[in-house]
């Protein structure tokens, strides 16, 4: 495996004065030379010459990853003006953080619901050798082994959350979003990425079972209202009969208590507001 390194480089304003003083020195010696001396002068003034190929710039946030006959130099990241030896090819990568949203894959979730799933992905190259010389193109590389971990990702837990320990994408979009940066950032070590967030952009069940899972999700609400409806008027049930009893303001035999528990529980779990009815007789 090949790791990054630092590669042979030179400020390059500093080596400009140099090849330009030499410069100006070898053209001086190269007017007045003569015979055998001339043709020493002219051979170090192409050589001079070949020096300057070896001026290049890097921007910030930028490297150059230099080769040389085919063998990996080494990457030089130190921004500005560089000189290094002309013999070397160089190549410039980014290194600044860049992000790219993933297409709406359709996958099966856990329970085995279709769904629609995408996915934003935050990344930088963290190493230059690996990203150009341990895959071919690192950016499909990328877009590639994301969209495959989303997939992966996806399986591995429901949609929505049916046990109430349960880790669903749509009620944990915290634990889902780390899990799928972990998941992301193994495919990607290998090509010398880093990926800083990965959040999903979208969740939406597919558009053929779309509206018998809205009535589902419906249904459960309704279910979770009245549980809630119906223990507090258990509740309040309760302490009525208590307070009645407590304050001795009338005494109720049990037809009577099961009569009043009765319409009690009519009028607090009822979804209309009740008819108030005026009893002018007796029970029995």
């Amino acid at each position: 495996m090949i790791q990054d390194k630092t590669s042979f480089s030179k400020n390059g304003y500093l080596m400009l004065l140099v090849l330009l003083a030499l410069t100006a020195f070898d053209f001086a010696l190269l007017t007045q030379a003569k015979g055998l001396f001339f043709g020493v002068t002219l051979i170090g003034a192409l050589i001079l010459a070949l020096c300057f190929i070896g001026f290049y710039m890097v921007q910030p946030n930028q490297g150059k990853v230099m080769t040389l006959f085919g063998a990996y130099a080494g990457t030089d990241k130190t921004p500005g003006l560089r000189w290094t030896i002309p013999f070397y090819l160089r190549k410039s990568i980014s290194l600044r953080v860049r992000n790219f949203e993933s297409s709406r894959l359709k996958v099966n979730d856990k329970a085995g619901n279709p769904i629609e799933i995408a996915t934003v992905v935050v990344w930088s190259v963290e190493d230059t050798a690996e990203a150009l010389f341990e895959v071919d193109d690192y950016e499909s590389f990328v877009t590639i082994q994301s969209e495959a971990a989303l997939r992966t990702l996806a399986t591995c837990y429901p949609y929505d959350q049916y046990q109430k320990d349960e880790v669903a994408l749509r009620s944990h979009g915290q634990q889902i979003s780390a899990s799928l940066r972990e998941e992301i950032q193994e495919r990607l070590k290998k090509a010398g990425i880093q990926v800083h967030e990965a959040r999903i952009s979208h969740l939406a069940y597919a558009p053929e079972i779309a509206n018998a899972m809205l009535q589902r999700q419906q249904a459960a609400a309704i279910i979770a209202a009245r549980s809630k409806i119906v223990d507090g008027a258990v509740g309040m049930v309760e302490m009525a009969l208590d307070k009645l009893t407590e304050n001795g303001v009338v005494e109720l035999d049990e037809e009577r208590k099961a009569t009043m528990v009765s319409n009690l529980l009519v009028v607090l779990c009822g979804d209309k507001n009740a008819q108030p009815v005026i009893n002018a007789g007796t029970l029995y």
